[in-house]
Formats: C-alpha cells, sequence, structure tokens
C-alpha cells in the first residue's frame, strides 16, 4: 500500500491525544492521524490564540516526528487569522499537513494552501460525502487543486461521516466518489474516513454488555473488494469509538455530563458496549464487575494486547492504583484498543 495502514480522525482533545501517545510505537507507525480542532465558538482572538496553541503544541509532542494531518473545519471567517499564523508555525515545526476542502470558505482554503506551500509536506483534501455522490463536487476539487502550488504533494480524504445501518449505498456512493475524484490528481495517498460507532442511549445497556454492528468497516471492505485499479491506493479510516458526529460537539463544561457512561470494546464485525457508573455508592464495585464482563466475552485478546486490554483487566481485578477510570479515561483506553486493533485487523 501506498498510504498508512489506518487514518483514526481524532479531535486535539486530551483523551485522545493521550490515547495516540500511549500507543506501541510499532502501531503509532503504521497510523496517520487526521487531527480535528474543536469549534471555540465566542472567544477572543487573544483567547482563541492561547487555547489552539495549546492543542497544537500537545499534538505536536505526542506525534514527534511521525507525520499527520492538521485541521480547522469549523473555523469561522473571524478565526482564520489567528489559526493561519499557528497552523502555519505548527507544520514548520512538525510534518503536521494542513487540511482543506472544497465546501470550505475560501479564507479557510488559502490558508490550507499557503500553509501547504510554506512548510512543503503536503496539503490533505477533505471531501465529504455524507450522502449520495453530488458530481460537482468533482468540478470544485479540480478548481481547488488548480489554487495549489504544483510541487505540493496532495492527499485525498474521502470522509464518508457517519455510516450506520441507515446508509446501505454508501459503499456504491464512495466508488463513485472515487472514481471521479481518483483521476484529477496524482494523489500520494487516498483515504476512506467514516464513523461506525452509534449514538448510546441508557436503554441499550440495560441488559449487561451490548453489541453493536460495525457497519463502516462493512463498507470499507465493500470498496476494498470493488475491483478498482487504484485499490492499493487507498487506506482504511475512521472515527473511532465516538459517533463521527462527536467531532463537531463543544467541550463539556466542567462537572457537567450524565450518571453514567460506558467502555467499548472493539470486535472484528462489532463494537462491544458495556455502562459504569460516574458517581454514585456502588460506583467502584458496579464498574469492575462490568469490566470482568469483558475479560470473558468471546473475542476479548487477553491483557498484553494492547494497554487498553491492560487497563479492563486492571480495572476488573483491582490492581494498580488508577481505580475505574471517568469519562476521559473510558475514551482513551476504548480508543487505544480500537487504534491498536485497527493498525493491526482492518
Amino acid at each position: 500500500m501506498a498510504g498508512p495502514l489506518y487514518v483514526p480522525v481524532l479531535p486535539t482533545r486530551p483523551h485522545a491525544v493521550s490515547a495516540y501517545a500511549r500507543l506501541r510505537p510499532d502501531v503509532q507507525n503504521g497510523l496517520t492521524p487526521v487531527w480535528n480542532l474543536p469549534p471555540h465558538p465566542g472567544l477572543s482572538p487573544t483567547e482563541l490564540a492561547a487555547k489552539v496553541r495549546q492543542d497544537l503544541s500537545a499534538v505536536s509532542r505526542a506525534q514527534r516526528y511521525r507525520p499527520a494531518w492538521l485541521d480547522a473545519p469549523f473555523a469561522g471567517e473571524e478565526e482564520i487569522p489567528v489559526l493561519a499564523e499557528l497552523m502555519s508555525e505548527a507544520s514548520a515545526f512538525g510534518l503536521l499537513r494542513p487540511v482543506t476542502g472544497p465546501e470550505r470558505p475560501e479564507e479557510q482554503q488559502a490558508m490550507a494552501l499557503a500553509t501547504a506551500r510554506t512548510a512543503g509536506d503536503g496539503l490533505g483534501v477533505r471531501v465529504r460525502v455524507p450522502g449520495e455522490w453530488d458530481g460537482r463536487t468533482s468540478d470544485d476539487v479540480r478548481h481547488l487543486l488548480e489554487r495549489a502550488d504544483p510541487v505540493v504533494r496532495v492527499d485525498l480524504l474521502l470522509d464518508l461521516g457517519a455510516v450506520r445501518a441507515d446508509r446501505p449505498d454508501a459503499g456504491k456512493e464512495a466508488l463513485r466518489a472515487l472514481d471521479s475524484l481518483i483521476p484529477l490528481a496524482p494523489w500520494r495517498t487516498a483515504a476512506v474516513l467514516s464513523g461506525g460507532f452509534p449514538n448510546v442511549t441508557a436503554d441499550m445497556l440495560e441488559h449487561g454488555l451490548c453489541e453493536v454492528p460495525r457497519t463502516d468497516r462493512n463498507t470499507w471492505h465493500e470498496i476494498a473488494a470493488g475491483g478498482r485499479a487504484y485499490r492499493e491506493l487507498l487506506s482504511y479510516g475512521d472515527y473511532g469509538v465516538q459517533p463521527a458526529e462527536a467531532i463537531s460537539r463543544l467541550p463539556r463544561s466542567a462537572g457537567g455530563g450524565p450518571s453514567w457512561g460506558f467502555l467499548r470494546y472493539t470486535l472484528d464485525e462489532a463494537f462491544v458496549l458495556g455502562r459504569v457508573l460516574a458517581s454514585g455508592d456502588g460506583r467502584t464495585v458496579h464498574n469492575r464487575a462490568t469490566a470482568h464482563e469483558f475479560l470473558v466475552y468471546p473475542g476479548f485478546r487477553g491483557p498484553t494486547a494492547s494497554s487498553g486490554e491492560t487497563w479492563l483487566r486492571d480495572c476488573a481485578l483491582g490492581l494498580g492504583a488508577q481505580g475505574t477510570g471517568n469519562f476521559g479515561t473510558w475514551l482513551c483506553v476504548g480508543n487505544v484498543q480500537h487504534m491498536t486493533y485497527a493498525a493491526r485487523y482492518v
């Protein structure tokens, strides 16, 4: 394959940065993440600069000298001047490639094109296909590429968004999009991104562990089996163990959130979910019991498969001093386990 083994779509938030940093080096070497700056509405330019600089510093430390894409998909027109300087600094410091797309505001496109020209490590072109493929998008992508410096290498990020059971034709639409987009440029790499993780509700977890089919993975295998000549150019990507929509959510305020959360585990064909408590007198006993259910669940890969599995073992058996976790911990260990799996068993 020309590109990475796996392309995770991650927010520049502590749980995701920590998860990436906790991956084994051999797993990190097979990944090229798409880091997404979350929305920051209502901040002054000074506040925005401080928050984004903090996020980018954390990502740069975690990535070190490994390449990644850096996107600001929610940036408003008033934020572009602040982000332009910071993203240029981040791309110059490490191998963080700027991202734009055909539907983005002209100011955002110009920022990404200028950063790519200066940094010299390439440009990600993120093309959204949330439903039926619109052939007019090809013209928009062509016009965008015409504005790019011809010496800048380009990567195609075909983003299908949420792909669950209600999108049985997602694979066909992806192939239509790729058939149209691949001839437009000598793409260095091309990744297909999708999110199959469900929007979890309390009633799903009332009766112990719950399995949810990984519909996005099925879509990927349909694309891979499509018989196209460009198959070897494609890499698999997904939104990890959060719904695709979560990438645009505002940060939760301190002390907010429900009284319960859930542990996540990725199998070949399904996500496995188990309810845990964020508060209450019986929290520790309940959470350890839920973690133990994962240990004996068919398909559990053992405590040495990744630090995610190790945490589940330690939580279930009361080992170490880490306790039974919180919302950030549960997201982090779920993503560690998922990314390790995806890099090895796509």
